[in-house]
């Protein structure tokens, strides 16, 4: 998991102090730990910490009992479900403990040792696909599925600060029906959430994972903001196609090409929210999702919507 050297404020200090006393006293880590705060996340305080004699590196993560994203939710327990459930799987880190702490639902889990994805397309296609056969664990949310669920989903972002759907005037006229898939999705599969492990590409931050349609997931990672917003640039057409290709499957790819735009609207209007709530770098990433829009419905137009 990628990390930066960084200055603990005092307000972080407090926190791992209560941490510290909490979670070392049900002996979940070593009283003596070092921590290392990390910075893949974006919603939840999340560090790597290590005994003073070594021993297995762990992972702190603190939720914040605030968060209120209307993408991406923040939810701890089906974290743990999932981090459960694929166990042994190779696919996600080994969860060690669920506990609820003074400051907030925390999770314990093992340090992947890498590097966020940077490249070679083809194995996150290939992560993905192996994400979607597995079958979920109960109790985890409903994806959106079909272009109605997701125009619901873009007109309520839009609320959030006075838009509606007519500002977005670029989708096609036509819907596209919902699949009735149970997959299980990661729910928010970026590059700053594969972790390339030298042997294998493995996903963390399962905060917000879901059941439905597997083109949510990769819709996700294609999505040029999300691509700009965690590795610094778009997928180019080369990588996208690649990407594609090593899905191999189909009936899914036909698919997602014909709710793409419904999609790039969608984070369309996640990013134009981000900007609203003074993210200044979301309104340059509303203009590539926007671009993406555009090119997606040109690209439709050739499709015969079922």
């Amino acid at each position: 998991m990628p990390d930066r050297k960084t200055v603990t404020t005092p307000r972080e200090s407090a926190l791992i102090q209560t941490l510290t006393q909490e979670l070392a006293s049900g002996d979940h880590i070593p009283p003596e730990a070092r921590w290392v705060r990390l910075h893949g996340g974006r919603t939840n305080h999340v560090w790597r910490i290590t005994g003073p004699e070594g021993g297995e590196t762990l992972v702190v993560k603190l939720y914040d009992k605030d968060a209120d994203n209307p993408l991406f939710p923040n939810r701890p327990e089906d974290e743990a479900r999932v981090l459960r459930a694929l166990e042994g799987r190779g696919l996600a880190p080994r969860l060690l403990h669920h506990v609820v702490t003074r400051l907030g639902p925390c999770l314990i889990y093992s340090h992947l040792e890498g590097a966020a994805w940077r490249q070679d397309p083809k194995a996150a296609a290939a992560l993905l696909h192996r994400v979607h056969r597995v079958t979920p664990p109960q109790g985890l949310r409903l994806s959106p599925d079909g272009s109605m669920s997701l125009e619901q989903q873009t007109a309520a972002i839009l609320g959030r600060f006075g838009k509606s759907l007519a500002d977005l005037p670029d989708l096609p006229p036509q819907g596209v029906k919902p699949s009735g898939a149970a997959c299980l999705l990661h729910g928010d599969p970026v590059p700053g959430n594969m972790i390339d492990c030298g042997e294998r590409l493995m996903l963390i931050d399962w905060q917000c994972p879901a059941i439905g349609d597997p083109c949510e997931d990769i819709a996700l990672f294609l999505s040029p903001a999300m691509q700009i917003a965690y590795r610094g640039e778009a997928l180019s057409r080369t990588e996208e196609c690649a990407f594609l290709s090593a899905y191999d499957d189909t009936e899914t790819l036909c698919r997602y090409a014909h709710l793409a735009p419904w999609y790039h609207a969608r984070t369309l209007a996640y990013c134009l929210w981000q900007a609203e709530q003074g993210e200044s770098a979301a309104s340059d990433r509303a203009k590539a999702e926007h671009a993406a829009l555009l090119m997606a419905t040109r690209r439709s137009k050739t499709f015969d919507h079922s």
